[in-house]
């Protein structure tokens, strides 16, 4: 297996290199696709509780870590591409942001199941564009488990023909605040409503 590298954006690790294995259905957010999605959600993710649920390289977590969250936990289920994120993580750890991270190598609808309501801040989805049932599934767990002060947040990473309303009738008290399109990715960043 081949593979490249990409490079965190911002924070205590911008700049640093993460590596990308080329297996099937792996497919790490572009920079530009993360640049903007920060954006959106702020350069300082100080104190929040991120959660990664299909981490792939750790692209977003690490991100989320690099900017000063205060825990992200990555869960990854494919054998070779959790050791590749371990191996990432070994790396960035030269210089260790101060977020507590944990990987869990396991499925990341069954880890969102298992999860109390409202136990995170942030959630990260990524499923594999082909697995609808994983998306869905995962959306409406993330619905559950997201809360936070100032009201939680989902970001979802999907192919560009997924149907917006389709995804938000599985979480009815949220509302897609941002959204982008970049080739084949759509970019949706879902807040909770308050009142």
């Amino acid at each position: 297996m081949q593979s490249k590298k990409i490079r965190i954006i911002g924070g205590v690790w911008r700049s640093r290199l993460i590596k990308v294995i080329d297996a099937p259905g792996l497919r790490p957010t572009t920079d530009r696709v993360r640049e903007t999605l920060f954006n959106w959600l702020g350069q300082n993710l100080d104190g929040l509780r991120c959660l990664d649920a299909f981490a792939g390289a750790g692209a977003l977590g690490f991100e989320a870590a690099s900017r000063r969250a205060r825990a992200v936990t990555l869960v990854e289920r494919d054998k070779t591409a959790f050791t590749n994120l371990r191996g990432n993580l070994s790396d960035l750890q030269s210089f260790p942001a101060d977020a507590a991270i944990d990987l869990v190598h396991g499925d990341g609808i069954g880890f969102l199941k298992r999860q109390a309501n409202a136990s995170w801040d942030l959630v990260f989805l990524d499923p594999p564009f082909d697995d609808f049932a994983a998306l869905e599934s995962s959306v409406r767990e993330a619905g559950r488990v997201c809360d936070g002060p100032g009201g939680g947040q989902i970001y979802i990473e999907t192919a560009v023909g997924c149907d917006l309303k389709a995804l938000n009738s599985l979480i009815p008290d949220w509302e897609c605040s941002k959204e982008m399109t970049a080739g084949q990715v759509k970019a949706l960043l879902f807040q909770l409503r308050r009142g």
